[in-house]
């Protein structure tokens, strides 16, 4: 499936059970953080090493799919309502990430971009 095709599909959804209504940019931000903290549940009290390993176990690696696919949905749905191009926006943020962490920098690094400045001059 397409991106677009997606984005009508869910679109299509919504509109078919009047549910356009209830889509609201509140609303809609409201699901996408409660359906992130549903996939944050899953991963919650896990080693890094369990949390590396959930998609062996096929009962956990449908939750996650769910999970994810669901984050996916109310993130495209929300930005549909908000006349967003998701691909563009995420294009335009990559190229404000890259000035912010420039490789020489931040390479191996976790620091946040305002500290790789300070600590490397």
């Amino acid at each position: 499936m397409e991106f677009a095709d997606l984005q009508h599909r869910l679109r299509d959804f919504a509109d078919e059970r009047d549910w356009h209504r209830f889509h609201t940019p509140k609303n809609l931000a409201m699901a996408l953080a409660g359906e992130a903290g549903e996939l944050v549940e899953i991963f919650q009290w896990l080693t890094p090493e369990q949390s590396r390993a959930v998609m062996d176990d096929p009962r956990i690696a449908e939750q996650v799919r769910h999970e994810l696919a669901d984050v996916l949905a109310y993130l495209v749905r929300l930005a549909d309502v908000l006349d967003v191009d998701l691909l563009s926006a995420s294009a335009d943020k990559l190229r404000v990430n890259e000035a912010k962490y420039p490789v020489e920098l931040a390479r191996g690094r976790a620091d946040k971009y305002d500290r790789l400045r300070d600590e490397c001059e």
